[in-house]
């Protein structure tokens, strides 16, 4: 009996919007479309959680892969958001680096990148819907990384 229970334990389910992403990573996929209706509906606070998470999704994958190219401290970029965001500047510079660790990210796992000009005309559109892009540039990422190392895909 012991020895399937630490057999169980590594190889239990996920739920079926997670994919691992490495050893001990794993990511959650999440619709791009409710992250923005959620980010609206709660007035923005939902986003300063979507960008912790995310953040510390790419961060742990950066140090699964051995690359600080993903960013190393999530709560920092999330405090550069808010309260950063009464000082401008602060959160300006996180959201650009926070795209910039997206793109990254589906570069390491060979998936296309999303757009920086797309990027910043929805930003200077209608902000709400740029978490909504930054997510679905994620799934990708998170997707190919997931087929990369023989896991089969969620969502």
């Amino acid at each position: 009996m012991s020895a399937s229970a630490p057999q169980s334990a590594l190889s239990s389910p996920l739920p079926g919007n997670h994919v691992h992403l490495a050893p001990g990573v794993v990511a959650k996929l999440r619709n791009p479309i409710l992250v923005v209706v959620f980010t609206i509906i709660t007035l923005g606070i939902y986003q300063i959680f979507w960008w912790y998470f995310a953040n510390r999704e790419m961060a742990d994958y950066g140090r699964a892969r051995d690359t600080n190219e993903l960013g190393d401290n999530p709560t920092k970029s999330t405090l550069a958001l808010f309260p950063g965001a009464l000082i401008v500047v602060p959160a300006i510079w996180t959201t650009v680096t926070t795209f910039q660790r997206i793109q990254a990210a589906q570069r390491l796992n060979g998936a296309t990148p999303i757009n920086g000009w797309l990027g910043l005309v929805i930003f200077l559109v209608i902000s709400p819907v740029l978490v909504g892009y930054m997510q679905s540039g994620l799934n990708s990422a998170w997707r190919a990384a997931s087929t990369a190392d023989g896991q089969v895909s969620a969502g």
